[in-house]
């Protein structure tokens, strides 16, 4: 019996290793976090590579700057990533890797979004408005089961009055002030900089107009 045992336990695989998850670590920091999302402002430092770790949740990542870093699997092999500034990724859960920067000056920046497993569907529409996207000046840059990803430029001309049926995580690529304006005529101007990253419930309705700047921003729905 006791060599059945042995046996069984011998081409048994051994248990998934348990690794941390990507965040937090040292470069990160932790701009937001609820039941949907958790925000995290990224830089991978040159000499300093991450711990191997498994990301736990599906990923979005808006890159600021797209400097390259060097990737290493669990097997051993490695290789060099570089991106564009502006570049839109959608990474599932379960990658498994160590990262790090290759450049001291003006190192790989980006702003990566935790999907959590918690989803929310669409608030219904009975505003009587169109939904926020698509519309005219956005650019559908990414979509899929869990997001849909916008690319919008804010110009001195009102957009359409609009009702949003989904949260959306703002992350802004060039700065500029913006005026909201609700259904009920109230307004509120806002100054956005490059690199802030928000989240904003669904069920809203407003116009929005450029004041001053050239804001535009990566805006990710939550489906």
């Amino acid at each position: 019996m006791k060599a059945i045992v042995s046996l069984l336990f011998i081409l048994m695989p051994p248990p998934t290793e348990e690794l941390p998850h990507a965040f937090p670590r040292e470069g990160v920091k932790q701009i937001f976090d609820n039941e949907r999302v958790t925000l995290w402002d990224v830089t991978w430092i040159k000499g300093k590579p991450s711990p191997m770790h498994r990301h736990k949740f599906d990923l979005v990542g808006v890159y600021l700057v797209g400097s390259p870093i060097k990737v290493t699997m669990p097997d051993g092999t490695s290789r060099e990533s570089k991106v564009e500034e502006g570049f839109v990724l959608f990474q599932p859960k379960g990658v498994t890797h160590i990262e790090e920067g290759l450049v001291d000056e003006n190192p790989r920046h980006a702003i990566l979004i935790d999907l959590k497993d918690h989803k929310a569907p669409p608030i219904p529409n009975t505003s009587g408005l169109p939904s926020a996207f698509p519309r005219e000046g956005a650019i559908n840059r990414l979509e899929n089961d869990r997001v849909a990803i916008w690319e919008y430029r804010w110009t001195g001309q009102p957009s359409p009055m609009h009702f949003h049926d989904k949260d959306v995580v703002m992350v802004v690529m060039e700065g500029g002030e913006i005026e909201s304006t609700t259904a009920d005529g109230k307004s509120r101007a806002t100054r956005v900089a490059r690199g802030e990253a928000s989240f904003t419930p669904g069920n809203r309705s407003h116009t929005e107009k450029l004041v001053s700047g050239a804001a535009r921003a990566i805006l990710v729905e939550l489906k």
